[in-house]
Order: structure tokens, then C-alpha cells, then sequence
């Protein structure tokens, strides 16, 4: 039975009416979500040929992501993590994503006190200079686990490693100044508190909150920081970059259920990445040194995380943990 072309144009034509109203909703949808989840977008232009950085945990999400916008703008990145494989894919996809080879990986376990300083030591002897340092990588555990040296997981990767890692390569970014330090903390540092009698986990283990207490000593670790190198040229900045969909909970069956359920509202790695871009590149941010950012712009810390003798002890108790002296 042959079908009348009037009838066709209509069928073609609901078609289109169809599909149309599909994809407008669709767009509509993805506007609303990036209005109110996706967050502030790092707007600035600059340029940074000849730059070295080095960026932890960048072989997935966010890091990887800081990695490859750095490339883009010609930046000699150095993707610092424990899985060399894993970071060494990351590597070849951002090289040929940015046409820029200078994508380097090298080993770094934030677990291992001893890796870090061999990380350091080739590092320092490889490169003569260091713009950026990206304090990214992180772990958010859910059972009672301890680093190489005996210290609770979450605080031992997420704020003992960076500390000593950046003890090790200050110098370097001090004779590169203008330099940066960008640390990665969470808003869930409003549920932290640090437990200086407690740092290698041997009391009662509260899964939930150890990752807060982490991020909370990321907070005070940067805030200490900026005190201490002030007027060197290096300034520090933290960073909250938002709720990520990321591998950070991968060690969670709940998180993971969460993550699936309400992907939607999440950000995406490239817009976690937006605040740590901005830190790390924003022109003007020098008398920010310490603060807090959110959405790439400051935003508000926790009466703890502004508790300058408790960044004072818990720089202390870090050296002495750590065995180093830093003044």
C-alpha cells in the first residue's frame, strides 16, 4: 500500500518536532545543571610556555584533567603516581590531545615516605626549576588501613605526604619564583578535627571521618604554609573542587551507589578541575596567599581551619612525625 507523500511530509515532519523538543530539553536540562552544580569556570588566558609542574595523582580524574588544560597551555608537566602505567596512558592521551610531548611520569607513592624523597631527589635533579606544584592526589578510605610508615591512611597520603613532598621540593620552587603551591581540600573539612594523639589510627577507627580530619590538616597545613614563605615569591592557595565525579570513592560500596544515583548534579572531572586551573594560574591572586577557594573564588573555612596554634602544633607534629626540621 503506497503511502501519500502528503502523509510522509507530516510523519517527517512530527519526526522533527519530535527529535527537536527531545534535544531542546535535553539542553535546557544541561543549562540548569551547569547553572547551579557545574560551579565557577577558570577564565583566565594566560599562557604558560616553559613552565614546569608537577601535578600528584594526575594520571585520573581531576589531576589528569589540571594536566592536560597545563599542557594545552604549554606547561612541562610531570604526572607524579603511584600506578606508572596507568599514568603513563594518561600521559600518552594528553600528549596527543595537546600535540605537547612534554608530558613526563614519574613514580610517586604518598604512602611511602621513602618514595617520596626518591620522587624528590630525581625530580630536583632532573629539573632545574618548578612554577607549580599541585598537591592533588588523595585517598578516602573506609577501613582501618595504615601507610608504610605506620600512619592512618587518609591523614598519611592526603596531608603527611604532600607536607613532606613539599618540605623536599620548596627550595626549587623558591629560586623559580613567581611560584605556587596548590592544595587540594574538600568542604568536608567543617567535619574535621585534628586528633594529634591519634595519627597513626590506633584508637577506635571512625571511617567516616577520617577523610574530614585529612582535608581539615590540608586547610591549616596551607594556611601555616603561606605565613611561613611569605615574601619569598611562592604563594599557596586551598581548594575545594566540589563534588566530583571522580574515582575518589572507589573503595566504597555506598559512595559508589551515591555516585551512580545522583551523577547527574556531580560535576565532571574538567569542571573539578576549574579551581585548581584558576590557583594555579589566575593573575592577581598573591595577596590570597592562604586562603580557601570554591568555585574559583574564596570562599568561607571552618573556625577550626582558622585556628592559627592549631596549624602552628600541627606543623610541629608533622616535622617531628616526619623526622625533618622546616622553620
Amino acid at each position: 500500500m503506497k503511502v501519500p507523500k502528503k502523509q510522509v511530509r507530516e510523519i517527517l515532519k512530527g519526526r522533527e518536532q519530535c527529535l527537536w523538543s527531545t534535544w531542546h530539553n535535553a539542553w535546557h536540562q544541561e543549562v540548569l545543571r551547569r547553572k547551579f552544580f557545574a560551579g565557577g569556570v577558570c577564565r583566565t588566558t594566560v599562557q604558560v610556555p616553559g613552565k614546569v609542574v608537577v601535578i600528584t595523582g594526575a594520571n585520573t580524574g581531576i589531576g589528569k584533567e589540571t594536566a592536560r588544560e597545563l599542557a594545552r597551555r604549554g606547561a612541562r608537566v610531570y604526572i607524579a603516581c603511584r600506578d606508572v602505567l596507568k599514568g603513563e596512558s594518561a600521559a600518552s592521551e594528553i600528549r596527543a590531545d595537546t600535540k605537547n610531548s612534554q608530558v613526563l611520569v614519574r613514580k610517586l607513592d604518598l604512602s611511602d615516605t621513602r618514595s617520596i624523597r626518591a620522587f624528590a631527589e630525581g625530580f630536583l635533579a632532573e629539573e632545574k626549576q618548578l612554577h607549580i606544584l599541585i598537591n592533588n592526589a588523595g585517598v578516602m578510605m573506609f577501613s582501618h588501613s595504615k601507610t608504610t610508615d605506620g600512619f592512618e591512611i587518609n591523614l598519611g597520603v592526603n596531608h603527611l605526604g604532600h607536607f613532606l613532598l613539599t618540605y623536599l621540593l620548596l627550595e626549587r620552587l623558591k629560586e623559580s619564583a613567581p611560584a605556587r603551591v596548590v592544595n587540594l581540600s574538600s568542604v568536608t573539612h567543617h567535619l574535621g578535627k585534628i586528633h594529634f594523639h591519634n595519627f597513626r589510627g590506633e584508637e577506635p577507627y571512625r571511617w567516616g571521618f577520617a577523610y574530614c580530619h585529612s582535608k581539615l590538616a590540608n586547610l591549616l597545613f596551607t594556611r601555616e604554609l603561606a605565613k611561613r614563605i611569605q615574601g619569598t615569591g611562592v604563594t599557596t592557595y586551598a581548594v575545594h573542587p566540589g563534588i566530583v565525579r571522580s574515582e575518589l570513592a572507589r573503595h566504597s560500596f555506598l559512595c559508589c551507589l551515591f555516585w551512580r544515583l545522583f551523577s547527574y548534579f556531580l560535576k565532571s572531572v574538567q569542571e573539578g578541575a576549574q579551581t585548581s586551573l584558576h590557583c594555579a594560574l589566575a593573575e592577581g591572586l598573591e595577596p590570597l596567599s592562604g586562603k580557601y577557594f570554591s568555585d574559583c573564588k574564596r570562599t568561607w573555612v571552618s573556625p577550626r581551619a582558622r585556628d592559627n596554634k592549631t596549624a602552628q602544633r600541627l606543623w610541629n607534629v608533622s616535622c617531628e612525625l616526619l623526622g625533618i626540621q622546616w622553620e
